[in-house]
């Protein structure tokens, strides 16, 4: 360790100014140019009177710490995902975007719309154009969704229509298919059951009470229980608006040259079209203020580990409705995307505020 770092009270390294601002040079360069940075060309970006030798020194040192790696033979570094994460959390600045380009989004936004996916497919393809990356928008969840009634009727060939009245009057029928056959006896305790305890409660309350603490004691349920834990997994499993998000602009993600892998591109595009995972991610936003950046393995799942997802909620009045975001290569422009994800979130909130009156 040279007398570049010192030590921070939790015993950490703490990087200093200099080394600060080579590894903010370092990042930069690797963004734009997707090189490999070398002791030469960081000396002439960053501006400081310092060696080659100096330069290569603080290199090393950044190397050790994890902030860089040098990849295959090559002399230059490349930035790890916890030199992205210092960069992003305490040296990059971002560029605000102009006023013509806010009142540009502002009337993509405006546009009329017939429905709140269609809404939310504008927006995915906006941010999508905006940054040539995927843009993904969840579909804005509604306040609250109140089961008022369920019933299930036995049909032929195991399948059970249920029949679900919701908030107010909103009734939805949909067919299930079962394991077994079910009598309208057996059917009819279960809806019994499920009425007395969840008539008025939430329905997302609902299904994370019975997915959660019913199938973990299934193998010790009475039959009556099993029958209500089969019937209400596949009721209640699904969002009644039936789609989550929307992507856009998945092919941009060909275009990158870090993401050009075939076998990276396929888990990627898989991750896209099983959206449990990302909905997992999104749903971790949900709880946040403001940005979050997850970079590479940050997100917990394999095929985004070359990717870094940008997002931002949305909220009317107050109530998250849902989260919009970007997802593109670790090397991607931060100072671009994470502006136009915090004001597109911001616009898409404003508009829906606006029909709301």
């Amino acid at each position: 360790m040279h007398s570049t770092e010192s030590t921070s009270a939790a015993g950490q390294p703490a990087l200093s100014e200099r080394t600060q601002h080579l590894l903010k040079a370092l990042v930069e360069r690797y963004i734009r140019d997707g090189q490999p940075v070398g002791s030469r060309t960081l000396a002439r970006d960053a501006g400081l009177d310092l060696s080659p030798a100096t330069i290569r020194n603080v290199m090393a040192d950044l190397e050790e710490l994890g902030y860089l790696r040098a990849p295959h033979t090559s002399a230059g570094r490349v930035p790890t995902v916890r030199g992205y994460r210092l960069f992003i959390d305490a040296l990059l600045r971002v560029q605000p975007l102009d006023q013509q380009e806010v009142e540009t989004l502002r009337r993509r936004i405006d546009q009329p719309v017939q429905s709140s996916a269609e809404l939310a497919r504008s927006v995915s393809d906006l941010l999508s154009g905006l940054t040539q990356l995927a843009g993904v928008v969840m579909l804005p969840r509604r306040n609250v969704v109140t089961l008022r009634h369920v019933e299930f009727l036995p049909l032929s060939e195991q399948r059970v229509l249920v029949i679900l009245v919701l908030n107010a009057q909103e009734v939805q029928n949909r067919i299930i298919q079962t394991r077994r056959p079910y009598s309208a006896t057996e059917l009819q305790q279960a809806a019994n059951y499920l009425n007395a305890q969840f008539a008025g409660q939430d329905i997302q309350q609902v299904r994370e009470v019975l997915l959660r603490d019913l199938r973990e004691a299934r193998n010790s349920l009475d039959q009556l229980m099993q029958t209500v834990v089969e019937v209400a997994e596949q009721t209640f499993e699904t969002e009644p608006d039936g789609e989550d998000y929307v992507v856009a602009g998945q092919t941009h993600l060909m275009q990158c040259t870090d993401l050009s892998d075939l076998d990276k591109l396929r888990q990627l595009f898989e991750a896209f079209n099983h959206k449990r995972n990302l909905l997992h991610l999104f749903d971790q936003c949900l709880h946040a203020e403001g940005v979050q950046i997850f970079v590479g393995e940050e997100s917990g799942f394999t095929a985004l580990e070359g990717c870094s997802i940008v997002t931002a909620p949305y909220s009317v009045e107050g109530q998250v409705l849902g989260v919009l975001g970007v997802i593109g290569p670790t090397r991607m422009a931060y100072d671009r995307v994470i502006p136009v994800v915090d004001v597109t979130a911001r616009l898409l909130a404003a508009t829906l505020n606006v029909r709301k009156e």
